[in-house]
């Protein structure tokens, strides 16, 4: 198992739900990583989570967050102390993500990862169908900076490709969204 895992959280099929998945694509197609970094669309995930993040050294998940205090398209990151106070909230389905009750799952079996990150983009439409909205996807090159700032405070090696490939969105016909160079 690689101690380094990036993961995509969401839904591809509902609007901004999907960045999660998005991120991932353009890091894979943007940048090279060590040779212990996992990147992976982790779909929505639920308590099958824990086995995802438990014995790893960081976690760093990309999700689309519910606010109704900050404007779509907001950047927030939260770090392991963070999730582990926020008091975990009813699932409406057995498909929610559960971050803090996994964090709190590896925590007592004894494989919680030393670091934990999750950088969250605050999400406008959810329609079925939909592809990212223009705020969100304005919001893709703090996102990839925010990942990319934590693996360097991690001392681990993310170089930007002289090459991009071009990143594959499978789920929509969207031309891709570039991340700026200005966020390297």
């Amino acid at each position: 198992m690689k101690s380094i895992l990036i993961g995509g959280m969401g839904n591809v099929l509902l609007g901004d739900d999907a960045v999660g998945p998005y991120v991932i694509q353009l890091l894979e197609s943007q940048y090279t990583f060590g040779d212990d970094v996992e990147l992976a669309d982790l779909g929505t995930p639920a308590l099958d989570l824990t086995h995802r993040i438990a014995g790893r050294r960081a976690v760093i998940l990309v999700d689309c967050i519910a606010s109704e205090d900050h404007p779509p398209g907001t950047v927030l990151i939260y770090d392991k102390s963070d999730l582990l106070t926020a008091i975990p909230t009813q699932r409406l389905d057995p498909h929610s993500p559960a971050l803090s009750e996994c964090l709190l799952t590896a925590e007592m079996l004894g494989a919680s990862p030393e670091q934990v990150l999750l950088v969250g983009a605050v999400g406008e439409s959810f329609e079925p169908g939909q592809s990212l909205s223009l705020a969100v996807r304005e919001s893709l090159g703090k996102i990839t900076s925010a990942i990319v700032g934590e693996l360097k405070r991690l001392g681990i090696p993310a170089e930007r490709r002289h090459l991009p490939a071009e990143p594959v969105f499978w789920w929509t016909d969207d031309a891709p969204a570039a991340v700026s160079a200005d966020h390297r």
